[in-house]
């Protein structure tokens, strides 16, 4: 086993995957020269040279459409955005072009692509810059979508999304850049639409994905100072979701709990609570709660960015009342 950050794993999981596979490129802004806007493409161009790991001027929609069409005759490129909120500039070519272009052409085109960069907040960044886009992506059939939690997963996982033949969007953090953790020295590879129990409990259940869910990891360690057992299933990949690890643990516990950071309206945590109203009704012994961020644009000002922002003592509150404490 090896300690990495997380922007060590992302780097290697595309390295090991350039050297196998000589279709296999990176463009983005700064990617090359600037070793990537978080140092997430660090000494790539000096092994892969300027024609596999590209700088491209600031023109989402220009480099998104070059790579779509690069990938429909043959290559597997990798698209970096400095952020997914530059990606709305370039959101017709994802959604009206990389996830339906097997659909339309009859199955004669796929598109393996993969569309990476931070997603949701990272701070004082202010309202156009702390937006998570999840739920946007995870509503296009066509389009497979991973949030990845921690270095571990987001190597494992960006490494089955580049050899995947679908459009695969892979969301991380600029908050998780710098997190450590012991990863396998070998190749390993995780599967695309499998969640993970963290931390098994019998009481209730929690789902999230992302950054967000160290404030489940923080909630759950208070809550086992009263004697509340939590189980916290890291979804990993959007969509496909793994819906029946999360059904069997509300069979378990009888109670969830969902923490989003995202806005509420449409969000993943309502696609979640569907969900298991219509195939779990009658093994809950409290209603569903949703832990989300406030329904408004992130605030630019620290305190109210505070208050918007979900934290573990909102995840306390929600669990104490489904347990009706």
């Amino acid at each position: 086993m090896k300690t990495v950050q997380f922007r060590e794993a992302i780097c290697e999981a595309m390295s090991e995957e350039m050297r196998r596979d000589e279709s296999i490129y990176l463009m983005g802004e700064e990617v090359a020269e600037y070793n990537g806007a978080y140092k997430a493409s660090k000494g790539m161009l000096d092994e892969f040279g300027a024609k596999r790991v590209i700088d491209t001027p600031i023109a989402e929609l220009g480099f998104a459409g070059i790579a779509i069409g690069s990938a429909m005759n043959g290559n597997r490129p990798i698209v970096e955005y400095m952020t997914f909120n530059f990606s709305l500039v370039g959101i017709d070519q994802i959604i009206n072009n990389a996830a339906k272009i097997r659909q339309m052409s009859g199955g004669q085109f796929n598109c393996p692509i993969v569309f990476r960069g931070p997603t949701a907040s990272a701070g004082q960044l202010g309202a156009t810059h702390s937006q998570a886009f999840e739920n946007w992506f995870a509503n296009t059939p066509g389009l497979k979508v991973i949030v990845p939690s921690n270095p571990y997963d987001a190597k494992g996982l960006l490494k089955a999304a580049i050899r995947d033949d679908d459009p695969v969007i892979f969301m991380e953090s600029e908050q998780m850049y710098g997190d450590k953790m012991e990863i396998p020295e070998g190749e390993y590879i995780i599967p695309i639409g499998v969640a993970d129990i963290k931390r098994e409990g019998t009481d209730v259940t929690i789902v999230s994905f992302g950054k967000i869910i160290k404030e489940a990891y923080k909630a759950a360690d208070e809550l086992a100072k009263d004697n509340i057992s939590v189980e916290i299933i890291d979804l990993r990949t959007v969509r496909p979701m793994d819906h029946a690890a999360i059904l069997t643990s509300v069979k378990k516990t009888n109670r969830l709990v969902v923490l989003e950071e995202a806005w509420p309206f449409a969000s993943v945590a309502s696609e979640i609570t569907y969900r298991i109203q219509n195939e779990a009704f009658d093994y809950l012994d409290a209603p569903i709660k949703r832990i989300t961020t406030a329904d408004a644009p992130a605030p630019y000002s620290p305190v109210l960015f505070e208050k918007w922002l979900p934290n573990a003592q909102d995840v306390i509150k929600a669990v104490k009342e489904v347990m009706y404490i």
